[in-house]
C-alpha cells in the first residue's frame, strides 16, 4: 500500500513576496534576454504549435525549444518593449500559436498527467479529465488568483508521478475511481466523474484561504489549517514507479531532450511525419503515438 504522497517537504514557508512564475504575460528577465513559459495542459501540443514556436524562437529568441520538469516549455533570448514585457510582435506571434488560450490564466494551467495514459498502459486514460480540468480552471475567475507554482497532478494509476509533490491532484484506483491528492495528504476516494468539481472545489477554497499580499501562501501545505479532512491510502493505490525511460516502447518512443533544450530545426526533424507530441517531466517528448483526442480515443 503507497504511504503519504510527497509533499512540499519541511515546515510551512513564510513567505514575504508573491511568486514570481513566469508565464507569457509575465517573462522573467534573465542575462540573455526575456524568459517566457507556456503552460501545456497534460504536456500535450500539437506539431503545428510547435512549429510556430520554433518560428518565434528563430526570429526571435535563441533559436532553441527549452523544456521543464512540469512538462511545458520555455523560450529564452526574447526581446523586451523597455518595460519588461515582451515586445509586440513575439507577443503576437506567441498568441498566434494557440498556446494563450486565456490571458487571465496563463499563469495558472498547472496540469500535470501521467505522459503515457491514453497511449500504453496505466489503468484509466486521463486525457480527457486533464482538459476538463482546465476548462474548468479557465472558467472560473477566482482561480485566476492561484500563484504561478500551484500544480495539479493526476496519475493514471501506474504510480510515475506518486512521488511528484502537488498542491492537488488524483491518482487512478481503477477505470472509475481515484483517491484525490490535498497536498501531503490523501483526500477522499471519488468517481472520476466527480472527480475535476472536487478539484475545482479544492482550489478555489484555497484561493479564498490563502491570504493576500505579498505574504499568502503558493501552496496547500503552506496554509495555516488543513485545506480538507485527511483520509487513510486506499489499499489499492499503487506502489511510486520509477520515472519513464528514454526509448522505444509499444508503438511510441520516449525521446531525451535536456534541460538545456533543443535546436527548433533538430526538433521539427524529430517530428516529421507526427501530429502531436507529449512533452514529459522528465526533460523529455513521447512522440510516435499518433493522434490523441480529448475524449482519449486513438486516431
Amino acid at each position: 500500500m503507497a504511504s503519504a504522497p510527497a509533499g512540499t517537504a519541511g515546515p510551512a514557508a513564510v513567505r514575504t513576496r508573491p511568486d514570481r512564475c513566469p508565464g507569457i504575460l509575465r517573462p522573467w528577465p534573465a542575462d540573455d534576454g526575456l524568459l517566457v513559459r507556456l503552460r501545456l495542459v497534460a504536456g500535450n501540443i500539437t506539431v503545428d504549435a510547435l512549429r510556430g514556436l520554433v518560428r518565434v524562437a528563430q526570429t526571435f529568441g535563441d533559436g532553441r525549444i527549452h523544456l521543464t520538469s512540469r512538462a511545458n516549455l520555455q523560450l529564452r533570448g526574447l526581446p523586451d518593449d523597455g518595460t519588461g514585457q515582451l515586445a509586440a510582435p513575439v507577443r503576437q506571434a506567441i498568441a498566434e500559436t494557440g498556446l494563450l488560450p486565456a490571458p487571465a490564466h496563463d499563469l495558472v494551467r498547472n496540469v500535470m498527467a501521467s505522459p503515457l495514459t491514453g497511449i500504453d498502459g496505466g489503468r484509466t486514460d486521463l486525457t480527457g479529465l486533464a482538459h476538463d480540468l482546465d476548462q474548468g480552471i479557465r472558467a472560473s475567475e477566482l482561480l485566476a488568483g492561484l500563484p504561478g507554482k500551484f500544480l495539479f497532478v493526476l496519475d493514471d494509476g501506474r504510480g510515475d508521478l506518486l512521488g511528484h509533490w502537488c498542491d492537488l491532484g488524483l491518482v487512478a484506483l481503477d477505470e472509475h475511481t481515484a483517491q484525490l491528492r490535498v497536498g501531503d495528504h490523501w483526500g477522499p476516494v471519488v468517481g472520476l466523474s466527480r472527480a475535476v468539481p472536487e478539484l475545482l472545489v479544492l482550489a478555489e477554497r484555497f484561493v479564498a484561504e490563502r491570504g493576500d499580499g505579498p505574504e499568502a501562501a503558493w501552496h496547500v501545505d503552506e496554509l495555516a489549517g488543513p485545506l480538507a479532512d485527511a483520509h487513510p491510502a486506499d489499499p489499492r493505490l499503487p506502489e511510486p514507479a520509477e520515472p519513464l525511460p528514454f526509448g522505444a516502447g509499444d508503438g511510441w518512443e520516449h525521446l531525451a531532450v535536456g534541460a538545456d533544450g533543443i535546436d527548433g530545426e533538430e526538433l521539427l526533424g524529430l517530428l516529421a511525419g507526427q501530429s502531436r507530441v507529449r512533452v514529459t517531466p522528465w526533460y523529455g517528448l513521447v512522440v510516435g503515438y499518433g493522434i490523441v483526442t480529448w475524449e482519449g480515443s486513438r486516431a
